[in-house]
């Protein structure tokens, strides 16, 4: 039997599945995998942490470097966020520079944390004009069994809650400062599956789906971000539905930092 056939046949079986109000693993429809978050990692990052929902499994690291400030952010510092899909965590990932899949799973995770605001970057201004703080946040995907994209921004939240920066005051006796972190963003995802709607897909549900919603939503239950994956369309009901179990979602996985 053909690789094809045997995807199609898969694909039934998870719709047959929905639409009898199952699925893998005998979840809700609005109900994780279980989620593990271990901090500190990596001793010499200046944060880490390591998620696991499920069988997926991802790392972030956290690196500051003392750099020059963009120019029309003089007062600012930066935030670089990058994402690396290596070959061991998937059959799928290919060596090289990243793809459109890492760029996008990258840009979702910084957005979601810019739209918060949950870094003060004018606190990670040294000099303005000339000196500011630059923290680069580095996802890597250790194995992928769907839904990167809450995985990566739980972990690098995790990682930013976990970082110090070093005292560069040249005053003796002081010491080294944890990151001011004034929010924590959360990413929730569902995919559309037959028209019926589930939280957290694992990777068999994501080949099976037509659309994949991301909300990101921060402690107050604001809307920091937001993408849209696949072609179709959400009715707007529905998207009012998805927003008030993200909140709710984003709530429990925020408990876990």
């Amino acid at each position: 039997m053909s690789e094809d056939i045997l995807s199609e046949v898969r694909r039934d079986y998870i719709y047959r599945l929905i639409k009898n109000g199952d699925r893998i693993g005998g979840r809700k429809a609005d109900e994780y995998r279980d989620v593990s978050v271990e901090k500190g990692i990596i001793a010499r990052a200046e944060g880490s942490a390591r998620v696991k929902i499920g069988n997926t499994d991802v790392l972030a690291g956290i690196k500051a470097q003392i750099g020059e400030p963009f120019p029309d952010t003089p007062d600012k510092g930066v935030i670089i966020t990058n994402a690396e899909l290596v070959p061991l965590a998937s059959p799928s990932f290919e060596t090289g520079p990243p793809n459109e899949n890492g760029v996008e799973l990258a840009r979702v995770v910084d957005k979601g944390i810019r739209g918060s605001k949950a870094i003060e970057l004018e606190k990670l201004c040294l000099d303005a004009g000339s000196k500011v703080w630059i923290i680069f946040i580095d996802i890597h995907i250790l194995d992928h069994d769907g839904n990167l994209i809450d995985a990566s921004a739980l972990a690098s939240m995790a990682a930013l809650t976990n970082t110090t920066l070093p005292y560069i005051r040249y005053e003796v006796g002081e010491e080294d400062e944890a990151l001011l972190i004034k929010d924590t963003p959360i990413a929730t995802t569902c995919a559309d599956i037959g028209g019926e709607i589930v939280f957290d897909p694992c990777l068999d549900e994501e080949n099976a789906s037509n659309i994949e919603l991301t909300v990101t939503t921060n402690a107050n239950g604001d809307i920091s971000g937001i993408q849209k994956r696949g072609a179709g369309k959400i009715p707007f009901g529905d998207i009012s539905q998805i927003v008030d179990s993200s909140r709710r979602l984003a709530g429990e996985l925020r408990k876990k930092l």
